[in-house]
């Protein structure tokens, strides 16, 4: 089980919410990604997206996005800016757990940490609970969460699943070739293969950078990784 390794109580954090709605956002959030695709495909200009990029890497305000899950679970991400670079953590928390407890999902440092979510993972998160605090727009989530994705197996449902989410955020409806692209996974990591271990009651990816190479939260207490399970659609 990999745990949290960056403390941000020292660190300049703020809010990112509000930034999901700045023009050239996604574009920015998903240029990891979206290699070879010009910012237009996302339904911006290349300013915007360069502007959006300058916010999510300011030194001086590192933006997290809280992506509220049911039980009280919750997938943090936290754009970390150095002197040198900008990375991004993604990190499952629970509200009763202590930060040193986190489980790191994905991270994009020196270490190259991920990928942390299969397909049928990420799908069955798209959902917020009711009246849930952070980023509840099921469109939103699929989006902000795809750097944490790396499935060689996700279905054509995939493709149009992600479509919608970049047309209902200002993406031209002709975007099935940028999905595609989105959902080839993070180039620190890729797609890999994941099988799902019924013992274990967790899917199990086989990427050598991959943290759910063990079960994810299998030292947890019986009652969380019960609640865990089915948060992941288990």
């Amino acid at each position: 089980m990999v745990m949290a390794r960056h403390w941000y109580a020292s660190a300049p954090v703020v809010d990112g919410l509000h930034l999901l709605d700045v023009p050239g956002f996604w574009a920015a959030h998903l240029a990891d990604l979206s290699e070879g695709f010009p910012t237009e495909a996302f339904g911006v200009d290349a300013a915007d997206a360069g502007a959006a990029l300058e916010r999510l890497h300011d030194q001086s305000a590192w933006p997290v996005f809280t992506v509220p899950l049911a039980g009280g679970f919750v997938i943090l991400l936290h754009y970390n800016s150095g002197e040198e670079f900008t990375t991004t953590d993604y990190f499952l928390m629970h509200r009763d757990w202590s930060a040193s407890r986190a489980l790191v999902l994905t991270s994009g440092d020196q270490d190259r940490i991920g990928p942390g979510l299969c397909w049928p993972e990420l799908a069955a998160l798209l959902d917020a609970p009711a009246e849930a605090a952070g980023v509840t727009d099921p469109h939103a989530r699929l989006l902000l969460l795809l750097p944490v994705l790396g499935d060689a197996d996700a279905p054509l449902a995939a493709v149009d699943a992600v479509v919608e989410a970049l047309v209902a955020q200002g993406a031209p409806p002709d975007c099935d070739g940028l999905a595609a692209q989105l959902l080839k996974g993070h180039p620190m990591w890729g797609a890999e293969t994941w099988t799902y271990d019924t013992d274990e009651r967790s899917w199990i990816c086989d990427g050598e950078h991959s943290p759910r190479q063990e079960p994810l939260g299998e030292r947890l207490p019986e009652v969380q990784r019960a609640a865990l399970e089915t948060v992941l659609g288990g």
